[in-house]
């Protein structure tokens, strides 16, 4: 089954009509034997129309991302969570910091964690300074 928009070319009336197949449409039409129920009229043409089936579809898919989105946000919390009870927080320090634990033998190892552009990371990377980017999501319980 198909269902197509048709216009009146006559009175301008737009309705809609389910066909058995596409060639149905053009066999009835062929015949004359689609009329317009306002004027009566055989000049009925096809219109333009959005399937109906996409919007359920469009539905399903944005449902499967938004899991898949709030599983990955799961995800990154957990180990946001496992980073701050277990890491130094060193704010916007954090290249230095990350210097001064790696060109200072004496300084006790630990383990921090902070903010850094790009540019800083590409530079501790380039120095052979162990780092990671992770994205990091902000709580909104405040």
């Amino acid at each position: 089954m198909i269902k197509y928009s048709l216009k009146c070319t006559n009175c301008n009336l737009t309705f809609e009509s389910w066909f058995a197949s596409s060639k149905e449409y053009e066999k009835l039409k062929k015949k004359k034997l689609l009329n317009c129920h306002y004027c009566n009229t055989t000049d009925v043409e096809k219109s333009l129309m959005a399937p109906s089936l996409i919007s359920k579809n469009i539905d399903v898919i944005k449902d499967k991302e938004l899991k898949k989105y709030n599983k990955i946000k799961k995800k990154i919390s957990a180990y946001q969570k496992f980073i701050k009870n277990n890491f130094e927080y060193v704010g916007s320090n954090f290249a230095y910091e990350a210097r001064s634990i790696h060109y200072n033998e004496k300084k006790k190892q630990k383990a921090i964690y902070g903010s850094a552009s790009k540019d800083e990371i590409k530079e501790l990377k380039d120095e052979g300074i162990d780092t990671q980017m992770i994205p990091w999501v902000e709580d909104k319980k405040n």
